[in-house]
């Protein structure tokens, strides 16, 4: 494609040295550039795009999009956002994939992973094949491709997308981060269908307030825009038991589905009962009312059932569909997952990584816990780390006992991230541990018949991230092992 072509997509430019040459490649990152690159220079968090595009032009990149002048022998397009810019540029590279597609965008702090799984099942089982995108993988057509954001960056967003629709994917359903849709990863990206499922605290590091937290979760609905871009109806899904929902309810101007557990809400969950093995719950849609068996467990499992059931609907698929499917899907992984071992002791390993989520969590647990509770947890270093002391406040207010340990300390010294969150703590219910593996095996060696550990904040991850390197380690593996080694 002409660079022209390309950039007739930019709403603002300005074009150093004319030239017009054909474009067969995108990069970002100047080790990827091939000749007849277009290389986008991004200023990242340690490292500035912009220092390398001396090595792009001798890599074979044709043209160059910048945010500054740059001394270089190829065109530059000079933009105001080098990011927004590589997003809708490469939404126009690959032919505007998503307006092809129905597209269903799932954001909030706790849910979205579970939440696009289960839309993806409901689809699925309705015959319509589904790509999801998400915080463990982009997933389609029998092809798995690991990610290293929750929402990728748009080059490789609108790449996967063009594949999907090539493969025959007619709809995907992604979470969509704050950090993306702040830093316009998703600009370009035709959404027919947003879904909100909560805000609590979390990513504080990044966005400072939660205000900023919440406006940058809205941008989701400001941008779905009241446009039909593929022939159908933009709908807004939103929980409407959400301290943020009035706000959200503001920022779009498309019709607006509600979900929850308040008598107003559209689509509303009544007489739920949670068990160890599920949750039992009505809904109520209008003058009907429908029973529903999950065998996902806790009321943010209601939630999730209850955002993923709005949003399939929205889509078109029959209420009983939709119910027959939700009712079958097993459980998403690292999440809310039963360590599969046959003890006395009960293991649950959880994603559990904000204040909110560890509090639903081990609430749960509380209505059908036998024993006592006893929670593995830990944070993750270079982030939020003014939600360490209200991690282990919580941990230490709904368990009986308290392991603090190692997450993903990263560049942090794990010894500060631990005194952070020991400062939240005031009871004498705890033991530090640095080591996870060896928290994991004394919480499990400690424990008594009926008792139940909660392993909280890494879920799915089979890596613990330590300074610079990368370990193998999962803690569904770890706590089978301990499990099988005692009993």
């Amino acid at each position: 494609m002409l660079l022209h072509d390309l950039i007739d997509v930019l709403p603002a430019y300005k074009m150093v040295t004319e030239s017009n040459p054909l474009i067969s490649h995108l990069a970002m990152d100047n080790r990827k550039v091939e000749k007849g690159s277009l290389f986008f220079c991004i200023r990242g968090y340690t490292v500035d795009g912009h220092t390398f595009a001396k090595q792009a032009v001798e890599a074979g990149a044709v043209a160059i999009v910048a945010e500054e002048d740059l001394n270089v022998s190829i065109p530059v397009i000079k933009v105001r956002d080098s990011k927004r810019a590589m997003a809708l540029i490469s939404a126009r590279y690959y032919h505007f994939p998503s307006t092809r597609m129905h597209m269903i965008g799932v954001t909030g702090t706790n849910g979205k992973t579970t939440t696009t799984h289960l839309i993806q099942q409901i689809l699925t089982d309705h015959q319509i094949e589904t790509g999801i995108i998400g915080t463990m993988y982009m997933k389609y057509k029998g092809k798995q491709v690991e990610v290293k954001n929750t929402t990728p960056d748009a080059l490789t967003l609108q790449h996967g997308f063009a594949d999907m629709y090539e493969m025959g994917v007619e709809a995907v359903t992604m979470e969509v981060s704050s950090h993306a849709l702040e830093m316009g990863r998703v600009h370009g990206v035709d959404f027919n269908i947003g879904v909100f499922t909560n805000l609590t605290q979390d990513h504080l590091d990044f966005h400072k307030t939660m205000e900023n937290y919440g406006r940058a979760k809205g941008l989701l609905f400001a941008q779905l825009g009241n446009g039909y871009g593929n022939g159908k109806q933009k709908i807004a899904v939103l929980n409407c038991d959400d301290a943020h929902f009035e706000k959200l309810e503001t920022m779009t101007a498309v019709p607006i589905l509600t979900y929850g557990l308040s008598e107003h809400a559209d689509y509303r969950a009544i007489n739920v009962h949670i068990h160890e093995s599920g949750t039992d719950f009505q809904l109520v849609k209008g003058n009907d009312i429908y029973d529903i068996s999950l065998k996902l467990t806790g009321r943010f499992s209601v939630y999730n059932a209850l955002a993923a059931i709005t949003a399939a609907a929205a889509s078109g698929v029959p209420i009983t569909s939709i119910i027959n499917s939700i009712s079958n899907v097993q459980g998403i992984s690292g999440r809310f997952e039963k360590v599969d071992v046959d003890s006395p002791v009960h293991v649950i390993v959880d994603y559990a990584h904000t204040p909110d989520s560890l509090k639903n969590a081990l609430e749960t647990i509380k209505e059908f816990a036998k024993g006592k509770i006893v929670v593995v947890v830990g944070c993750g270093g270079d982030r939020d780390r003014t939600k360490r002391p209200e991690m282990a406040r919580i941990a230490e207010e709904l368990a009986d006992y308290v392991y603090l340990t190692s997450d993903n300390p990263r560049s942090e010294n794990p010894q500060t991230i631990l005194e952070d969150m020991e400062k939240g703590l005031s009871k004498n219910t705890y033991s530090i541990i640095e080591n996870r593996k060896e928290a994991i095996y004394t919480a499990i060696n400690q424990a008594k018949k009926d008792d139940v550990i909660l392993i909280a904040g890494k879920g799915h991850e089979t890596y613990q991230i330590i300074g610079n390197e990368t370990y193998d380690f999962d803690d569904r593996l770890v706590a089978k092992e301990a499990l099988e080694e005692r009993f």
